[in-house]
Parts: structure tokens; C-alpha cells; sequence
């Protein structure tokens, strides 16, 4: 029997509000971050977790160190499911970043597979250090259900191979900010059985413009 990975999403920052570009910036949750945490950490504690694994960004990890105390867990820190950098456009709005950059925003929107951040990853870059991390923890959780708390961009990057799709999904592909994917090893990979659910956050799901921040 394979693996059951659980992939969430941080909770709300911040800078997600005011519209930045995070990337590998350590922001802090929200108070309605802290909230969404909360209500991500209740609806899992009925599933029987073996641990606990999250990005070092501290966002990833205050939302997935509550769930991991809810279990009597420890967060392990997996950098390989860092945010995507995005180089010189972090800490910059989006108007920002239109105005100083607009024809790479404008690729990024349309054809993110063909874009690296300036000064920062390409999609790819991203694919190529979280799926290996991701094959590896399901290896080593077989039978067993895990939580992983990454972010926008790496969730869309892992939610689209495990589709056997390419970088060009990812804006076919949404992440709210706590959100619950799961994924199930079956035979040569995975298979998406959640994609996105809210249905733990009532009211507190975001309405913010998906910009991957």
C-alpha cells in the first residue's frame, strides 16, 4: 500500500493581501492566517497522521505546527519545498512590478513555463527539488498518511506532475491559502484524490485575485 500525502497550503500573510510577491521572503501569518490554521489543523485532527513535514518559510511552518501539536508531532523542515524565488520582484506589488517588469509579468501570466524570476527560479527549478523530496517522503511513509505544508507555487508545480502535467498548467491549477489536496501513491505515481478544498474554512476562504504571491 502507498503512501497518502496530504498537501497543504499556508495560511494567509500579510503581503498576501497587500498584493507582494513573497517568494523566499519569511513572512509571518496573518491573523486571519492564524485563523485559517486553526480550522486546516481541526479538520485533520481525525486523521491518523505518521508526521509532519513543511517548508522552512515560517508562514509553512506556524500552519503546520499546529496541526503537528494536535497529533503530539514534531515539523520536520524540508527546504526543497521553498517557495519559488522570484528574485528581485519579492517585497514588490504587483503594480510594481507591471510597471518595472511588465513584459516577463506578462509571459509569467500566459506562459509561465517559459519565465525565470530575475535573479531568481524558473517552474522547473521548482519541479526538479520538490517532486524527488516528495517521492522521497512517500517512500518512506508507505502505508501511511503524512502532512505537507508548501506553498502556491510548489503546490502547483507537484499537483500538476502528479497530473502528468507540464509547467503550462499552472495557472490551470488554483491553491488558496489553506487550503487540502491529497495525493495517493498508486502504481509508477500518483493520483490527485482533493484538489483545493476549502470546506474546513467557511467564510475565511480568500477572494484575493489567484497572482501566485
Amino acid at each position: 500500500m502507498g503512501a497518502r500525502v496530504i498537501l497543504a497550503r499556508h495560511g494567509e500573510t500579510r503581503w498576501n493581501l497587500e498584493g507582494r510577491f513573497q517568494g523566499q521572503q519569511d513572512t509571518e501569518l496573518s491573523p486571519c492566517g492564524w485563523e485559517q490554521a486553526r480550522r486546516l489543523a481541526a479538520a485533520l485532527a481525525p486523521v491518523s497522521l505518521a508526521a509532519v513535514y513543511a517548508s522552512p518559510l515560517a508562514r509553512a511552518r506556524e500552519t503546520a505546527a499546529l496541526a503537528a501539536g494536535a497529533h503530539g508531532l514534531k515539523v520536520e523542515l524540508i527546504p526543497a519545498f521553498r517557495e519559488i524565488s522570484h528574485g528581485s520582484w519579492e517585497g514588490r506589488r504587483h503594480e510594481e512590478v507591471a510597471a518595472a517588469d511588465g513584459e516577463r509579468l506578462r509571459l509569467w501570466k500566459t506562459r509561465p513555463e517559459r519565465v525565470t524570476m530575475p535573479g531568481g527560479e524558473s517552474l522547473k527549478e521548482v519541479r526538479e527539488r520538490a517532486w524527488p523530496a516528495l517521492a522521497a517522503l512517500a517512500a518512506r511513509h508507505a502505508g501511511e498518511t503524512i502532512l505537507v505544508v508548501a506553498h502556491d507555487a510548489v503546490n502547483k508545480v507537484l499537483l500538476a506532475a502528479a497530473l502528468g502535467l507540464g509547467e503550462e498548467a499552472f495557472w490551470r491549477i488554483k491553491q488558496d491559502n489553506a487550503c487540502l489536496n491529497v495525493l495517493e501513491e498508486a502504481a509508477g505515481g500518483f493520483r490527485v484524490a482533493l484538489l483545493n478544498s476549502t470546506a474546513h474554512l467557511g467564510y475565511l476562504v480568500s477572494e484575493l485575485e489567484q497572482k501566485a504571491l
